[in-house]
């Protein structure tokens, strides 16, 4: 069941966006538009009480449970910029505006830029354990929730391999990026 929901609420935020930006750019419904991607934060609500319904019904916590937990913490810290991102192509690609920005050109300004971004992966994994802390206490069934933190330690390999990026940016700019300070 949380397999199912987990990808439908992944395609109901593409399918909202597309809807809701087509809302706005094609059509010009503006309340369609704000209606539909306000609904878009309600996946999130739909994806965490199934996965709190499931555990409490007596499901054994597995991968699919700490997707939905990753997935809830993408959401919440990566969701704003992801559709903030969109809309930048959408307008650009059907609406007619401006190309979407890129990341800044200087060396310091793009290790800057690499940081601030690995810092929001990093916070996604620290808000996944959470969520998964959240799911223990709830659940209140140490045998049931284990395998939780055995997938929440698996995914640190995660915010370490995305370190890569800051840290070359910082050590090794590349000469492009030096040659536009």
């Amino acid at each position: 069941m949380i397999v199912a929901i987990l990808i439908g609420c992944e395609i109901g935020f593409w399918v909202l966006l597309a809807l809701g930006f087509a809302s706005r750019y094609l059509w010009n419904l503006r309340k369609l538009s704000t209606i539909l991607l306000l609904g878009v934060p309600l996946l999130d609500v739909i994806l965490l009480a199934a996965a709190v319904v499931d555990m409490r019904g007596g499901a054994t916590a597995d991968l699919r449970h700490g997707l939905a937990a990753a997935y809830l913490a993408y959401s919440v810290v990566f969701g704003h910029r992801t559709i903030r991102w969109a809309d930048a192509k959408f307008r650009h690609r059907f609406a007619g505006g401006p190309p979407p920005p890129k990341p800044p050109a200087g060396a310091a300004a793009r290790a800057r830029h690499e940081w601030a971004f690995w810092l929001h992966i990093a916070l996604a994994y620290a808000l996944t354990w959470a969520i998964v802390f959240v799911l223990t206490w709830l659940v209140n069934d140490p045998t049931r929730t284990e395998p939780l933190f055995a997938f929440t330690s698996g995914l640190l390999k995660v915010p370490l391999i995305a370190l890569i990026w800051p840290v070359s940016y910082t050590f090794w700019p590349s000469r492009t990026d030096t040659s536009r300070t």
